[in-house]
C-alpha cells in the first residue's frame, strides 16, 4: 500500500466589493482585489491541512500589491463587509504606471497599432 502526499502553495480570491479609491502609487481611480495565499498538505489530491495564511490586496489600476492585516483578512474571508483603509496595508510590490505603456501608435501606411516604441512598422516596414 502506498500513499500519495504532497505540499503545495495555493491561493484563493476573496470577494470584496469596496468603493473606488484614488491610488497612492499612480494617482488614478481603482478597486481592491483581495486574495489569500496558503500552504497546503494534500493526501491523494485532497487538501487536509492549510497553514501560513497570508492576505494580499492588489489594485486594479496599476497592479500594486499590498499585504493586508491578518485580522482584517480573516474577517473579509468570513464574509464581513469592511472598508479597507491605507493603515491596514503594507506595500509589497509597487505597480507600474499604465499610462507609460498604454500609448498606442498607429502606422499611417497599413493602420497597424502597437504599444511598442518601434522606429519602423513591424507589419509593412514604413517609418512611424
Amino acid at each position: 500500500m502506498f500513499f500519495i502526499m504532497g505540499m503545495n502553495q495555493g491561493s484563493k480570491e476573496i470577494p470584496y466589493s469596496g468603493e473606488l479609491f484614488i491610488c497612492g502609487q499612480c494617482g488614478r481611480y481603482g478597486r481592491y482585489q483581495v486574495f489569500m495565499t496558503y500552504m497546503c498538505l494534500s493526501l491523494f489530491f485532497i487538501p487536509l491541512f492549510k497553514w501560513s495564511r497570508r492576505y494580499y490586496v492588489k489594485t486594479s489600476c496599476c497592479g500594486t500589491v499590498y499585504e493586508l492585516d491578518a485580522q482584517i483578512g480573516k474577517r473579509l474571508a468570513r464574509g464581513e463587509q469592511l472598508m479597507i483603509t491605507p493603515d491596514m496595508l503594507t506595500l509589497v510590490n509597487a505597480g507600474h504606471d499604465r499610462a507609460a505603456w498604454q500609448t498606442v501608435r498607429r502606422c499611417a501606411g497599413c493602420g497597424y497599432e502597437t504599444t511598442e516604441d518601434f522606429e519602423f512598422c513591424p507589419k509593412c516596414g514604413r517609418r512611424f
